[in-house]
């Protein structure tokens, strides 16, 4: 290392830790390697899982526990039934902790030169119902074979809060922009999508041209994380003096496309982001005019220049664009065209 990055990093760490750290205020005897093993055991809050994402073995991680109990005078983890709670002190640290090991990265970074093969990570990724069965496989294949060492964490998104990104839970977020995202999350578009309606395979809909009229007529599974009863659908109908019968509201894509398999009822779903989840049904181009929308990629400022994390965002648009590419053709044969109406005149 440089010594100009070594300043650095000395200077970084004693500007965060000369408050609450009182007792590591002799730099010079500070080990510096418990940093990291502090970082992930204040955000793991377990041994053997701070172990796992270290790759560790759960007596090492012990180990390195008892010497950072010792450093800081505080247990830091105490058992609490079958599992273990952090102490006060702890929980002061946690923030603080994870923006020293940040800065620390920040001023090594520069030096580093990214050795896919040799990197060993596992990122977060938090996405909408759909995305992962449409886009995860080839995703973790690519992986997989680029950068072996790497693992891909799935996690739901129940709502459109960006807190996730901000406290560093989620590398990475898939969505479409809204009023919720902060404004310094970073944003990369994907792909266009929009939205049109399935039915089970043999559905009365799949005979004959899909009018306005036709479309409303039938019943109706709506998809609202809010539990709203109605969607842009509605609004584009209502201008037509049409009003559709939603029997059913739930929570994701995937449950509004298994109730329309599986019954007469009508979802109304993103075309590319559930394409997997709606194969072996009939899809067909909504009979009204609704705004097309850009699924896009998240993260964080503070992972902007991280070199691994730059390459999974190029990555994952790069899966997303061949991905596309191969469902093109099929989509084509297989979607359905309605026959749209214009407004009445007011």
């Amino acid at each position: 290392m440089a010594e100009g990055a070594l300043v650095a990093l000395h200077s970084c760490i004693r500007r965060h830790v000369s408050g609450d750290l009182w007792y590591l205020s002799d730099m010079t005897n500070l080990d510096l390697n418990l940093l990291a093993p502090l970082d992930v055991l204040l955000t793991e809050g377990s041994v053997v899982g701070a172990a796992r994402q270290l790759r560790l073995s759960p007596s090492a991680m012990s180990r390195t526990l008892a010497r950072l109990r010792e450093v800081t005078g505080d247990p830091l983890l105490v058992r609490a039934g079958r599992g273990l709670v952090p102490t006060p002190l702890a929980v002061a640290l946690r923030e603080r902790v994870r923006q020293v090991v940040e800065d620390a990265e920040a001023v090594l970074r520069p030096a580093m030169k990214l050795d896919l093969h040799a990197l060993s990570r596992t990122f977060r990724l938090r996405t909408s119902e759909g995305f992962v069965e449409s886009f995860g496989p080839a995703l973790i294949a690519r992986v997989a074979r680029d950068a072996p060492g790497v693992r891909i964490r799935f996690l739901p998104k129940p709502d459109k809060d960006s807190a996730s990104l901000r406290d560093g839970s989620v590398d990475l977020e898939t969505g479409v922009t809204g009023k919720e995202m902060g404004p310094e999350i970073r944003t990369l578009g994907l792909f266009q999508d929009r939205h049109i309606g399935v039915v089970r395979s043999g559905h009365p809909l799949s005979r004959g041209k899909i009018t306005p009229a036709r479309y409303a007529a039938g019943q109706h599974v709506l998809v609202s994380r809010r539990g709203l009863d109605q969607g842009p659908e509605d609004d584009a109908l209502a201008l037509l003096g049409l009003e559709r019968q939603v029997v059913a509201t739930v929570g994701g894509f995937s449950s509004a496309i298994a109730l329309a398999r599986a019954s007469d009822m009508i979802a109304t779903v993103p075309e590319k982001h559930t394409h997997t989840l709606c194969e072996e049904m009939f899809r067909f181009a909504l009979p009204v005019t609704l705004r097309e929308f850009t699924v896009s990629l998240f993260w964080h400022p503070r992972l902007e220049a991280d070199p691994a994390h730059r390459w999974l965002r190029s990555l994952v648009r790069e899966v997303c664009d061949e991905t596309l590419a191969r469902m093109k053709g099929g989509k084509r044969r297989g979607l359905a065209r309605g026959t749209g109406a214009q407004p009445k005149a007011r």
